[in-house]
């Protein structure tokens, strides 16, 4: 045992004598939004390779766009998405020099939110925030992450709607099914929780369940 210990402590000497340090964190995505005029008004979404990430909103003061009634409060949860959406913002951050260079425009284009990605890793740090952007892949991940950040948001408020008022669950069902057909809601697969609640409750409108369950189905990962 004690050539043993005297092995590992000789190990732990030579590596602290090279400077060798213990390995680099993996790499994260953070996408940062700010618009006062919509709700939420800010929100930051943080994305690792295999998928998984956390978002955490601020809703403002600015009315919903959800539907009226009860609204939507701040949201800080984990999410999972599938690691092919996700492998997309980091090959552009490897394109784009981590983010170190210009995303914005300049262009005199309505005001959208600024949007500010950041990448960090043990290969170097970077970030840039833009409004419209020139390159089509930087805006297009970020209308990309915008439609992910609608999912979880509808999600959370399906599950108040679920808890508070079952009734109001069919017009909000409605609104998503429609969202996630055009487009402004991505990765259905973020409220799989949900949605399965939802499939299996006997007590929600037997539409309801039935949409849920069209859901599921663009839920793989």
């Amino acid at each position: 045992m004690i050539s043993l210990w005297t092995a590992a402590t000789a190990a732990a000497l030579a590596m602290a004598g090279t400077g060798q340090a213990p390995a680099a964190a993996d790499p994260v995505i953070q996408v940062d939004y700010a618009n006062p005029a919509l709700s939420p008004a800010q929100w930051t979404v943080t994305l690792h390779r295999d998928g998984t990430g956390h978002f955490r909103s601020q809703m403002g003061n600015a009315p919903s766009d959800s539907q009226e009634g009860m609204g939507t409060p701040d949201v800080d949860r984990d999410f999972q998405v599938s690691p092919g959406f996700a492998a997309r913002f980091f090959v552009a951050a490897g394109r784009h020099n981590r983010f170190n260079q210009e995303c914005e425009s300049h262009l005199n284009v309505a005001f959208q939110g600024w949007k500010t990605f950041t990448y960090t890793g043990p290969d170097g740090q970077g970030t840039c925030t833009f409004n419209y952007s020139k390159d089509k892949e930087i805006e297009d991940l970020g209308e990309s992450m915008e439609g992910v950040t609608e999912t979880i948001l509808e999600g959370a408020r399906l599950e108040m709607l679920l808890q508070h008022d079952r009734l109001g669950l069919d017009a909000e069902m409605k609104f998503l099914t429609d969202a996630a057909a055009d487009g402004r809601a991505q990765q259905i697969v973020a409220i799989r929780d949900i949605l399965e609640r939802l499939a299996q409750d006997e007590e929600v409108l037997e539409r309801v369940r039935r949409q849920a369950k069209v859901l599921l189905q663009h839920s793989v990962t």
